[in-house]
């Protein structure tokens, strides 16, 4: 585990001084207008669309109109917390986590493969937690899917209100590999935010752990 926590921060399950259902300060709900809520949905529902044609794996009108009922009833019936865009999308920091990302992927996966094909070598696991310094929701969300995405990383647990990830990492076999987990993670962090966050966000990620908590 980690040891740069949030106060009465740690693993699951564990009593602590700051019950989980408090709100960060940084963690409370965007206020979203109407016009906004209405954007909001709209990509939504326009993922829901994309996700269900690629479920079926046929692009026709048949699937799309399907897609439009199945994805408008889901947003209808099972209403999700809104998570607005308030960041600045910035074209060279997007491709340079792209690039970073496909390298990554590749990288990871070569090391996997090398592992699985290595006989009587049984690599060792451990499960850290890593604190972000941008507690959004959006963000939770893009970096632990992206960190999922990478082969010998999985996120097993999410603490929304602390802004911290349990992540699993294959093949530990010291404690210097344990940091490099954790540098994996803030450095996929990093990117996300330099590439589509706001910038008090990215003014955040270089304030220090006292001074995140403290930051509003």
């Amino acid at each position: 585990m980690t040891d740069d926590l949030p106060p009465g921060g740690g693993v699951p399950g564990e009593s602590s001084g700051v019950p989980r259902a408090t709100p960060a300060a940084d963690a409370q709900a965007p206020v979203v207008g109407r016009g906004g809520r209405r954007r909001d949905q709209a990509l939504a529902l326009g993922w829901l669309v994309a996700a269900w044609m690629l479920l079926w794996g046929d692009v026709s009108w048949g699937n799309l109109a399907a897609g439009l009922v199945v994805g408008t009833a889901v947003l209808l019936f099972f209403p999700l917390p809104p998570v607005t865009f308030g960041g600045r999308l910035r074209p060279r920091a997007l491709l340079a986590f792209m690039a970073t990302f496909v390298v990554e992927l590749v990288n990871a996966s070569v090391h996997v493969a090398v592992l699985a094909l290595r006989i009587g070598y049984r690599p060792r696991g451990a499960i850290i937690a890593v604190p972000l310094r941008v507690r959004t929701d959006l963000n939770l969300a893009l970096t632990a899917e992206v960190i999922s995405l990478v082969p010998g990383t999985l996120i097993l647990d999410i603490d929304r209100v602390r802004g911290v990830l349990y992540v699993h990492v294959l093949d530990v076999r010291g404690p210097g590999d344990l940091a490099a987990g954790r540098k994996r993670v803030l450095a996929v962090e990093r990117r996300i935010v330099r590439a589509i966050g706001s910038p008090d966000e990215v003014r955040r990620l270089d304030l220090e752990p006292a001074e995140r908590r403290n930051h509003p």
